[in-house]
């Protein structure tokens, strides 16, 4: 080929790739794109509305009001006023600088909440006036509000998405709302529903001009769904009133359904202190509280001792190990004596002195000597006592113990139930028997469990064997069924057969036992008092304050409709203030009124800040 040729053959080559460029870009390209791969479109979110929550009974428990950000779009900005539009928002020029170059360092592209929550008469003031300060616009949106000062530890808070989550999710976009407590966290996915957009064409001046494409990418945007929760905010504030001056957890749970009716945790804050821009203020104080806590959850993270409650639990393997029945006694000698010749005791308040003890009165009068003797008797059935430990261990844990129990909130403890690996550990030579652990038989020693564990429990027992895993939805709203994982029968490992003593024993708690005081005059109710001793080690010392106050029930006795657990620190025997709420909010839920006037005012008067002040003195006092 001539050297000629070859360089018309060149530029004829080249021409071509051109044109095939241009064309590709300016005709095909057009064809097939979307709003996203075009730099001359806006795009712009249209918000739902976010569901709403209700309680058991349809009572709205969580709504919307509207709020405003102003957004920035650091690139869109033109050359402004600093001052006077600093005057305008009643900022300084140090926030301005500040939050621009945030946002800009974030995305210039992109938009930036600006300044957060302008109330209604700001928007309407600067609505007239953003015109004049281009890449800045008031964007509209939905703030929560709670018409209840109640239940924050369950319903949860939403908080504004920042950058690293908006990197992470690409769903959302920084200054959007996300769950990040309780409810609002759980069941995000159905409350936040769906985002609409609307794509803008903008001319080459990057004015707007119009819907791209006559709006046909647009979508419109989805509400959130409704949920309802098996909640009785009734109940809830009730025992949040009781609970006052206290600091514990008390949870109900409806045995028939596993539905969780109340979850109290003392103390607490109000709900709306952590929305808009009094969240920033009141997250910091409450989080840096580490005295009262009120952003722990103590019905669902506390680990405490159940204490004597636990005896229930001890006299069902007890049966279920046929190392007793329920005419097997024992004698009390104002206690258990264990170890060489018998030196060692474990006290006991039960008050009956060297006469039979069977297991109902028991029970009722919460013999630590023959839960002891029970305990031992399980542990010595078997050839060594780590296989002893670990048979008692798995039966403990068929109730829900020692265990998440996947319940629908987004956080908890395990607990802990003890078995033969954790004995192991701290004795090496496996020189350990049953008498090295016999705290266990009262439901101390290294037992720990959550109130809500101790609430499942209790409903196991009512339920003569099985429980379901607690929840707190209800109903979404959304045509969908419950979870087959909250209406599956979880059995214990003891037969049906068994639970008939227990219960008798419960039921003569209030009849002639530690609670009888309390009694109900036409509502018969199964419990079981409880304390727990209370230790704590500061700076190497073992040191004991005022022991906890427990109380299990249910009621009624046939066909019980709730279960619960009442925890009160430092509130000293279980008799004195757990039993009498106990009591209280098992009339309140039943009957819809409280009989014995006296014992409400007391437990709503009764205030141990004087026990936690006593307590924090010595914990200063020993670390100077």
């Amino acid at each position: 080929m001539k050297r000629g040729h070859l360089l018309t053959f060149f530029i004829i080559a080249v021409a071509v790739v051109y044109i095939g460029k241009l064309f590709f870009l300016q005709v095909a390209s057009q064809s097939n794109q979307t709003p996203l791969q075009s730099s001359t479109v806006k795009k712009i979110f249209d918000y739902p509305e976010r569901g709403y929550i209700y309680d058991r009974n349809n009572t709205l428990l969580v709504t919307n009001k509207t709020s405003y950000n102003l957004m920035v779009i650091p690139r869109e900005v033109q050359p402004l006023d600093t001052l006077e539009f600093c005057k305008l928002l009643h900022i300084d020029k140090n926030y301005f600088l500040t939050k621009f170059h945030k946002a800009k360092k974030w995305s210039p592209r992109l938009p930036s909440v600006f300044l957060a929550h302008l109330s209604k008469e700001d928007y309407a003031y600067l609505q007239e006036k953003m015109h004049r300060y281009k890449g800045f616009y008031i964007d509209k949106k939905s703030l929560r509000y709670y018409p209840f000062n109640s239940a924050a530890n369950i319903l949860g808070y939403v908080n504004e998405v920042n950058d690293e989550t908006a990197k992470k999710n690409p769903y959302y976009q920084s200054g959007e709302l996300i769950g990040t407590t309780g409810v609002e966290k759980q069941y995000e996915n159905l409350l936040r529903g769906t985002k609409g957009v609307k794509y803008l064409q903008r001319d080459h001046f990057n004015k707007i001009i119009g819907p791209f494409k006559n709006g046909s990418y647009d979508t419109l945007p989805t509400a959130g769904k409704d949920l309802t929760l098996t909640l009785d905010i009734e109940l809830q504030q009730y025992g949040e009133s009781l609970m006052k001056g206290k600091r514990g957890g008390i949870v109900a749970i409806e045995p028939s359904s596993g539905e969780i009716i109340s979850l109290i945790t003392m103390p607490n804050y109000d709900p709306n202190l952590m929305v808009g821009r009094l969240r920033s203020k009141y997250s910091v104080q409450f989080f840096n509280d580490s005295i009262n806590k009120p952003m722990y959850d103590r019905s669902l993270l506390a680990q405490y001792a159940p204490g004597s409650p636990f005896k229930m639990i001890q006299g069902l393997i007890g049966l279920q190990e046929n190392i007793i029945t329920p005419q097997t006694s024992f004698r009390c000698h104002h206690g258990y004596r264990y170890g060489a010749r018998a030196k060692e005791i474990m006290g006991c308040h039960c008050g009956i002195v060297n006469e039979p003890i069977r297991l109902r009165r028991g029970i009722a009068k919460s013999c630590n000597s023959y839960f002891s003797n029970v305990y031992r008797r399980i542990i010595e059935k078997y050839p060594s006592a780590g296989e002893g430990m670990d048979a008692w261990s798995a039966h403990a844990k068929s109730f829900g113990l020692g265990q998440y129990l996947g319940y629908d909130l987004p956080q908890g403890q395990k607990g802990l139930i003890p078995d033969a690996a954790l004995y192991d550990r701290w004795y090496p030579d496996g020189r350990w028997r049953a008498t090295y652990t016999i705290s266990n038989a009262i439901g101390q020693g290294q037992i720990l469990t959550t109130p809500i564990q101790l609430a499942n429990m209790t409903a196991a027992i009512a339920n003569r064997g099985f429980y379901y895993t607690p929840h707190i939805l209800k109903d979404s709203n959304d045509g969908q069924p419950l979870s087959s994982k909250y209406t599956t029968k979880h059995q214990t490992t003891i037969d049906k057969n068994h639970f008939a003593p227990i219960i008798e024993g419960m039921h003569d708690v209030f009849k002639s036992g530690t609670a009888k005081h309390v009694r109900l005059k036409d509502i018969e109710i199964c419990g079981k008092t409880g304390t727990a001793e209370n230790f704590k080690r500061i700076n190497g010392q073992k040191v004991q304050f005022e022991d906890h106050s427990i109380f299990v029930a249910f009621a009624p006795k046939d066909k019980p409709k709730i279960a619960l657990v009442v925890y009160i620190e430092n509130g000293g025997f279980g008799s004195m203030i757990a039993a009498p709420i106990t009591s209280l909010m098992i009339e309140k839920y039943l009957t819809g009124t409280i009989t014995n006037k006296w014992w409400e005012q007391k437990m709503l008067d009764t205030n141990l800040k004087h026990e936690y002040e006593k307590q924090l003195q010595f914990v200063e006092t020993s670390e100077e």
